[in-house]
């Protein structure tokens, strides 16, 4: 019996092909994000003759960088998430899976003598991936700006002073009646100066974004005007949350934000 052991581990075939170690995924995951992590591991299982398992490395890994993209953009602007919690999260992942599915293989690839690919490769992959998830990120985003722009389609004038209400097209026309309604009882649309709004609906939520002058920064007293003036226009729409967004020459410039 210890003859044919012997003579097994004299004649065991030196792996020629390198593998990625452990924690070669777990550093490329957190540098290149997911793509990258489904790349490593799928790479590995070629090299380990389960060919199966790649096929399903990249749709599982399709499928979570679809899911992840979604969630970053799914978060309200308001909610302030640290960069670094999505990296942790699918690093997390990775090792996870590293762990359960090749561990073992991995073990016996270098105890056969099998090489790993070295920190260069990794590191450079990484980059790549990097690169390919913030284009996709950046892609999806741009798109979604374009989207948000062609949704801005209507304006309307209301009484003698011509006061603007511009609003989106998921707003109907009816709706922006009602607001300007409000804005007249509340006396916000009056006789003396002509005020321009823009209209946004997100969710159940109407956003109005109030162009004002510099000084309102600074100006505690015009400030607290318009959150008496938010809390008067709550009272008409008991279903609806008002929220006022208080800006300065630009819609993305918000100075105050009052809800």
């Amino acid at each position: 019996m210890e003859e044919i052991i012997l003579e097994k581990s004299v004649f065991e075939e030196v792996p020629t092909e390198k593998i990625y170690s452990e924690k070669a995924i777990r550093v490329g995951t957190f540098l290149g994000g997911p793509i990258v992590a489904g790349y490593f591991i799928a790479e590995n299982f070629k090299v380990f003759g389960d060919f199966d398992k790649v096929k399903r490395t990249w749709i599982i890994t399709i499928l979570a960088s679809i899911l992840i993209f979604g969630l970053i953009f799914m978060i309200p602007e308001n909610v302030n998430i640290p960069n670094v919690i999505f990296p942790v999260i699918y690093m997390g992942i990775a090792a996870y899976f590293t762990k359960k599915y090749q561990e073992g293989n991995i073990a016996k690839h270098i105890e056969n003598g099998g090489e790993e690919f070295n920190w260069w490769r990794t590191i450079g992959i990484s980059l790549i991936g990097c690169i390919v998830t913030l284009g996709a990120l950046f892609g999806i985003a741009f798109a979604n700006e374009a989207a948000n722009g062609r949704l801005t389609e209507s304006t309307k004038k209301y009484g003698a002073m011509n006061h603007e209400i511009a609003y989106q097209s998921n707003i109907n026309e009816n709706e922006a009646d009602k607001i300007a309604e409000a804005f007249e009882k509340t006396t916000f649309f009056d006789d003396t100066i002509t005020k321009y709004v823009y209209l946004e609906k997100i969710n159940n939520n109407y956003e109005i974004s109030i162009s004002c002058n510099e000084s309102i920064k600074n100006d505690r007293a015009a400030t607290q005007t318009f959150v008496y003036l938010r809390n008067d226009m709550q009272k008409f729409f008991p279903d609806n949350k008002i929220i006022f967004k208080l800006v300065v020459n630009d819609l993305d410039n918000v100075v105050k934000r009052i809800e």
